[in-house]
Protein backbone atom coordinates (compact mmCIF):
# COMPACT_ATOMS: atom_id res chain seq x y z
CA UNK A 1 0.00 0.00 0.00
CA UNK A 2 0.97 3.37 -0.98
CA UNK A 3 1.69 6.27 1.72
CA UNK A 4 -0.94 8.17 0.64
CA UNK A 5 -3.59 5.46 -0.47
CA UNK A 6 -2.79 4.73 3.69
CA UNK A 7 -3.45 8.28 5.24
CA UNK A 8 -6.38 9.05 2.68
CA UNK A 9 -7.97 5.12 4.44
CA UNK A 10 -7.34 6.04 7.33
CA UNK A 11 -8.58 9.54 7.98
CA UNK A 12 -11.62 9.26 5.85
CA UNK A 13 -13.05 6.60 8.19
CA UNK A 14 -10.95 8.80 11.46
CA UNK A 15 -12.27 11.23 13.97
CA UNK A 16 -9.56 12.90 14.33
CA UNK A 17 -11.59 16.16 15.46
CA UNK A 18 -13.46 14.38 17.79
CA UNK A 19 -10.33 12.35 18.96
CA UNK A 20 -8.76 16.38 20.19
CA UNK A 21 -12.09 17.18 22.14
CA UNK A 22 -12.46 14.42 24.56
CA UNK A 23 -10.68 14.78 27.40
CA UNK A 24 -7.90 12.43 27.15
CA UNK A 25 -6.79 14.60 23.30
CA UNK A 26 -7.34 18.08 25.10
CA UNK A 27 -4.26 16.85 26.93
CA UNK A 28 -2.04 16.90 23.58
CA UNK A 29 -4.11 19.85 22.23
CA UNK A 30 -3.63 22.04 25.50
CA UNK A 31 0.33 21.32 25.42
CA UNK A 32 0.91 22.04 21.95
CA UNK A 33 -1.21 25.60 22.06
CA UNK A 34 0.38 26.14 25.43
CA UNK A 35 3.66 26.39 23.55
CA UNK A 36 2.80 27.88 20.32
CA UNK A 37 1.09 30.72 22.58
CA UNK A 38 4.74 31.32 24.23
CA UNK A 39 6.07 32.93 20.96
CA UNK A 40 3.28 34.28 19.48
CA UNK A 41 3.22 37.78 18.56
CA UNK A 42 0.29 40.23 17.43
CA UNK A 43 0.78 39.89 13.86
CA UNK A 44 2.63 36.91 12.91
CA UNK A 45 1.51 34.52 10.17
CA UNK A 46 1.06 30.95 11.14
CA UNK A 47 1.14 28.03 8.79
CA UNK A 48 -0.28 24.39 9.64
CA UNK A 49 1.69 21.88 7.38
CA UNK A 50 -0.84 18.69 7.54
CA UNK A 51 -3.60 20.57 9.13
CA UNK A 52 -6.36 17.38 9.36
CA UNK A 53 -9.44 18.57 10.48
CA UNK A 54 -8.39 22.17 11.55
CA UNK A 55 -8.76 21.91 15.37
CA UNK A 56 -5.24 24.34 15.41
CA UNK A 57 -6.02 26.17 12.37
CA UNK A 58 -9.22 27.50 13.47
CA UNK A 59 -7.98 27.86 17.03
CA UNK A 60 -5.65 30.20 15.99
CA UNK A 61 -7.96 31.85 13.08
CA UNK A 62 -10.69 32.69 16.41
CA UNK A 63 -7.72 34.22 17.94
CA UNK A 64 -7.22 37.05 15.61
CA UNK A 65 -4.35 35.37 13.83
CA UNK A 66 -3.61 34.59 9.90
CA UNK A 67 -3.08 31.15 9.44
CA UNK A 68 -2.80 29.32 6.02
CA UNK A 69 -3.52 25.31 6.08
CA UNK A 70 -2.23 22.53 3.76
CA UNK A 71 -4.14 19.07 3.79
CA UNK A 72 -3.57 16.20 1.94
CA UNK A 73 -6.82 14.33 2.79
CA UNK A 74 -9.76 15.67 0.84
CA UNK A 75 -11.84 14.26 3.95
CA UNK A 76 -10.36 16.16 6.34
CA UNK A 77 -10.61 19.55 4.19
CA UNK A 78 -14.43 18.95 3.95
CA UNK A 79 -14.21 19.08 7.46
CA UNK A 80 -11.76 21.79 8.04
CA UNK A 81 -14.09 24.30 5.62
CA UNK A 82 -17.28 22.86 7.57
CA UNK A 83 -15.70 24.49 10.55
CA UNK A 84 -14.76 27.36 9.53
CA UNK A 85 -16.73 29.88 11.47
CA UNK A 86 -17.46 33.52 10.18
CA UNK A 87 -14.84 36.33 10.12
CA UNK A 88 -11.76 33.47 10.46
CA UNK A 89 -8.60 34.83 8.34
CA UNK A 90 -8.13 31.23 7.60
CA UNK A 91 -7.29 29.19 3.99
CA UNK A 92 -7.66 26.22 3.25
CA UNK A 93 -4.74 24.19 0.29
CA UNK A 94 -4.72 20.99 -0.69
CA UNK A 95 -0.96 19.83 -0.54
CA UNK A 96 2.03 17.52 0.31
CA UNK A 97 4.13 18.40 2.98
CA UNK A 98 6.86 16.88 0.58
CA UNK A 99 6.25 19.91 -1.90
CA UNK A 100 5.27 23.04 -0.46
CA UNK A 101 6.41 24.52 -4.29
CA UNK A 102 3.40 27.15 -4.11
CA UNK A 103 4.83 28.93 -0.55
CA UNK A 104 7.54 31.07 -1.25
CA UNK A 105 10.81 31.35 1.12
CA UNK A 106 10.58 33.00 4.41
CA UNK A 107 6.63 33.33 4.46
CA UNK A 108 5.73 32.58 8.41
CA UNK A 109 6.47 33.65 11.28
CA UNK A 110 5.21 30.00 13.08
CA UNK A 111 5.02 26.74 11.72
CA UNK A 112 3.22 23.81 12.83
CA UNK A 113 4.05 20.42 11.06
CA UNK A 114 1.81 18.32 13.58
CA UNK A 115 1.13 15.29 11.42
CA UNK A 116 3.24 14.68 8.55
CA UNK A 117 6.55 13.23 9.83
CA UNK A 118 3.13 11.03 11.64
CA UNK A 119 3.21 9.36 7.82
CA UNK A 120 6.62 9.39 6.56
CA UNK A 121 8.41 6.06 6.51
CA UNK A 122 12.15 6.68 5.14
CA UNK A 123 14.27 9.16 6.03
CA UNK A 124 14.77 11.00 2.96
CA UNK A 125 10.98 11.40 2.63
CA UNK A 126 10.91 13.09 6.21
CA UNK A 127 14.25 15.05 5.55
CA UNK A 128 12.29 16.16 2.96
CA UNK A 129 9.52 17.90 5.06
CA UNK A 130 11.59 18.74 7.88
CA UNK A 131 13.54 21.04 4.74
CA UNK A 132 10.23 22.72 3.02
CA UNK A 133 9.07 23.36 6.56
CA UNK A 134 12.28 25.74 7.73
CA UNK A 135 12.16 27.03 3.82
CA UNK A 136 8.46 28.26 3.96
CA UNK A 137 9.44 29.93 8.16
CA UNK A 138 10.84 33.18 8.24
CA UNK A 139 14.70 33.56 9.82
CA UNK A 140 14.26 33.80 13.43
CA UNK A 141 10.60 31.66 13.09
CA UNK A 142 9.60 28.97 15.37
CA UNK A 143 8.40 25.30 13.92
CA UNK A 144 6.35 22.88 15.96
CA UNK A 145 7.17 19.20 14.65
CA UNK A 146 5.04 16.53 15.94
CA UNK A 147 6.02 13.09 16.42
CA UNK A 148 4.83 9.05 17.45
CA UNK A 149 6.98 7.66 20.22
CA UNK A 150 7.82 3.87 19.62
CA UNK A 151 8.11 3.00 23.35
CA UNK A 152 4.68 4.09 24.22
CA UNK A 153 3.15 2.08 21.32
CA UNK A 154 5.50 -1.57 21.95
CA UNK A 155 3.89 -0.62 25.33
CA UNK A 156 0.87 -0.08 24.25
CA UNK A 157 -0.69 -1.98 21.00
CA UNK A 158 2.36 -5.13 21.67
CA UNK A 159 2.05 -5.88 25.26
CA UNK A 160 -1.31 -4.53 26.39
CA UNK A 161 -3.16 -5.21 23.29
CA UNK A 162 -1.55 -8.64 22.73
CA UNK A 163 -0.13 -7.77 19.29
CA UNK A 164 3.64 -8.62 20.37
CA UNK A 165 4.40 -12.05 19.07
CA UNK A 166 2.47 -10.90 15.94
CA UNK A 167 4.59 -7.79 15.63
CA UNK A 168 7.96 -9.81 15.71
CA UNK A 169 6.87 -12.88 13.64
CA UNK A 170 6.90 -9.77 10.59
CA UNK A 171 10.04 -8.51 11.65
CA UNK A 172 8.38 -5.45 12.86
CA UNK A 173 10.42 -5.25 15.92
CA UNK A 174 14.25 -4.47 16.98
CA UNK A 175 14.83 -7.52 19.28
CA UNK A 176 18.25 -5.48 21.04
CA UNK A 177 16.72 -2.28 21.08
CA UNK A 178 12.78 -2.64 20.81
CA UNK A 179 12.35 -0.69 18.10
CA UNK A 180 9.26 -0.31 16.01
CA UNK A 181 9.28 -0.19 12.19
CA UNK A 182 6.41 0.71 10.10
CA UNK A 183 5.42 0.44 6.80
CA UNK A 184 2.27 2.70 5.24
CA UNK A 185 -0.03 0.01 6.17
CA UNK A 186 1.05 0.50 9.72
CA UNK A 187 -0.35 4.49 9.00
CA UNK A 188 2.16 5.11 11.87
CA UNK A 189 5.98 6.06 11.40
CA UNK A 190 7.12 5.63 15.57
CA UNK A 191 10.66 7.57 16.77
CA UNK A 192 12.52 7.69 19.60
CA UNK A 193 14.50 11.13 20.72
CA UNK A 194 17.59 9.75 18.70
CA UNK A 195 15.77 9.34 15.87
CA UNK A 196 14.61 13.19 15.78
CA UNK A 197 17.88 14.21 16.58
CA UNK A 198 19.42 12.65 13.86
CA UNK A 199 16.99 13.98 11.22
CA UNK A 200 17.66 17.82 12.37
CA UNK A 201 21.84 17.62 12.04
CA UNK A 202 22.42 20.24 9.58
CA UNK A 203 19.33 22.14 9.47
CA UNK A 204 20.21 25.77 10.72
CA UNK A 205 18.05 25.37 13.42
CA UNK A 206 18.19 25.87 17.22
CA UNK A 207 16.24 23.60 19.29
CA UNK A 208 14.41 25.67 22.25
CA UNK A 209 12.06 22.61 23.77
CA UNK A 210 11.64 19.10 23.61
CA UNK A 211 7.91 18.04 24.78
CA UNK A 212 5.90 14.96 25.68
CA UNK A 213 2.79 16.41 24.57
CA UNK A 214 0.45 13.66 26.47
CA UNK A 215 2.42 11.90 28.66
CA UNK A 216 1.17 8.72 30.22
CA UNK A 217 -2.66 10.31 29.58
CA UNK A 218 -3.26 7.43 26.75
CA UNK A 219 -2.51 5.09 29.27
CA UNK A 220 -5.57 6.50 31.41
CA UNK A 221 -7.78 7.21 28.56
CA UNK A 222 -11.38 6.49 31.02
CA UNK A 223 -9.72 8.10 33.67
CA UNK A 224 -9.16 11.59 31.86
CA UNK A 225 -12.12 11.54 30.46
CA UNK A 226 -13.84 10.59 33.66
CA UNK A 227 -12.49 13.99 35.39
CA UNK A 228 -14.20 16.81 36.35
CA UNK A 229 -13.28 19.73 35.42
CA UNK A 230 -11.57 21.23 38.31
CA UNK A 231 -9.24 17.82 38.59
CA UNK A 232 -8.42 18.03 34.88
CA UNK A 233 -7.08 21.46 35.54
CA UNK A 234 -5.04 20.07 38.25
CA UNK A 235 -3.97 17.39 35.86
CA UNK A 236 -2.90 19.93 32.81
CA UNK A 237 -0.86 21.95 35.56
CA UNK A 238 0.66 18.65 36.45
CA UNK A 239 1.41 18.01 32.85
CA UNK A 240 2.80 20.89 31.89
CA UNK A 241 5.41 21.14 34.88
CA UNK A 242 6.57 17.42 33.80
CA UNK A 243 6.54 17.50 29.95
CA UNK A 244 10.04 18.91 29.19
CA UNK A 245 11.51 16.52 32.54
CA UNK A 246 14.24 13.88 30.57
CA UNK A 247 13.60 11.44 33.11
CA UNK A 248 9.64 11.36 31.78
CA UNK A 249 9.97 12.20 28.22
CA UNK A 250 9.69 8.34 26.67
CA UNK A 251 6.52 8.37 29.30
CA UNK A 252 4.24 10.04 26.52
CA UNK A 253 2.56 8.88 22.89
CA UNK A 254 3.07 12.42 21.19
CA UNK A 255 6.29 14.02 20.99
CA UNK A 256 6.94 17.64 20.04
CA UNK A 257 10.11 19.54 19.01
CA UNK A 258 10.45 22.93 18.97
CA UNK A 259 13.05 25.08 17.66
CA UNK A 260 13.79 28.36 15.49
CA UNK A 261 15.04 28.91 12.30
CA UNK A 262 18.38 30.87 12.30
CA UNK A 263 20.44 32.07 9.67
CA UNK A 264 22.66 29.85 6.93
CA UNK A 265 25.58 31.35 6.11
CA UNK A 266 25.66 28.46 3.57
Amino acid sequence: MERIEAVVNYYSSHNEDGRLRAKHGLVEFLTTVHYVERYLKSGMKILEIGAGTGRYSHYFAQKGYEVDAVELVEHNIEVFRANTEEGERVTITQGDALDLAHIPDESYDITLLLGPMYHLYTEPEQKQALAETIRVTKTGGIVFAAYCNSDMTMLQYCFMRGMIHQSLAQNKIDTKTYKLYSLPEDVFQLYRKEDVDALMQGFPTTRLHYVGTDMLTRMMNECLDAMDDETFAVYMHYTLSICERPDLIGATNHMLDIFRKEYDDE
